[in-house]
């Protein structure tokens, strides 16, 4: 766990991840955070693209997020579409320089917190996930740029139905991919208060975990580690069941306090 301990006047944000390469040849998620004073910024990310392209996209969103984010720290809509839209171009560029990775892309997901002025703003496209919990239920989470979303949004199948649909892994957006699906900014700082919660994470995980079993999990923790080792639990038992591969499983928790007095 990464207990950011803050100075007077501060959010104090505890953190905890995971990166697993689960079932899978190679590790295709990456994550990776940075704090530039009263900032932090948390970024998860899906590759895709074969053995290699895969790594090296999720590695470059990654990369190029929070070297961006590093660079010139800002907290507005404006300053996190452009760290997203700076690792897009660095996939884009990457794939053209290496004609074997020219299929390459990657998911992201991106929280970006103002500890001074107590609030976030997130980031995403492609399936990588952000939830955001207050007082244990789910008072906010973004909605996956796949194919079998638009068939859920159109009534053809259930939220349920398409955690298991054989067109799942469909993306119609991601960093590096040629299309008009612009990333998903939220325009405002969403106000933060003591008590919440934010899971950033890739398939390999939300897959295997329902919402209602994140917030019951949330509820019974002792802690942001303890939160997301009975995730995992959960995801496991819940794989031990079936018979499909497991995926990378790739997340950060945090959870949202004030420092003791």
């Amino acid at each position: 766990m990464i207990n950011e301990a803050a100075d007077s006047g501060l959010l104090l944000l505890q953190s905890a991840q995971v990166c697993e390469i689960g079932g899978r040849t190679s590790n295709q998620d990456a994550l990776l955070s940075a704090q530039q004073g009263a900032l932090a910024c948390y970024v998860v990310a899906d590759g895709a693209g074969g053995h290699a392209g895969g790594e090296v996209a999720s590695g470059l969103a990654t990369q190029g997020l929070i070297t961006a984010f590093a660079a010139d720290p800002g907290f507005s809509a404006a300053a996190l579409r452009y760290c997203v839209e700076t690792a897009d171009a660095q996939i884009s560029n990457a794939r053209l320089a290496q004609p074997a990775l020219h299929e390459m892309s990657s998911t992201v997901a991106a929280l970006l917190i103002d500890r001074r002025q107590a609030a976030a703003l997130w980031a995403h496209l492609g399936d990588t996930r952000i939830y955001f919990f207050r007082q244990h239920k789910i008072a906010a989470a973004t909605k996956d740029h796949r194919l079998v979303q638009q068939f859920v949004d159109a009534g053809y199948c259930t939220s349920e139905q398409a955690r298991s649909h054989p067109q799942r892994n469909v993306l119609f957006a991601a960093l590096g991919a040629s299309d008009d699906t612009p990333v998903e900014v939220t325009e405002h700082g969403v106000p933060l208060q003591p008590g919440d919660a934010f899971l950033l994470c890739s398939d390999g995980l939300w897959e295997w975990v329902r919402e209602s079993e994140m917030e019951a999990e949330l509820a019974r923790a002792a802690s942001v580690d303890a939160w997301l080792t009975a995730m995992q639990a959960v995801a496991n038992r819940r794989f031990a069941q079936s018979s499909a591969v497991r995926d990378n499983t790739t997340a950060f928790a945090l959870w949202i306090s004030i420092p003791a007095a």
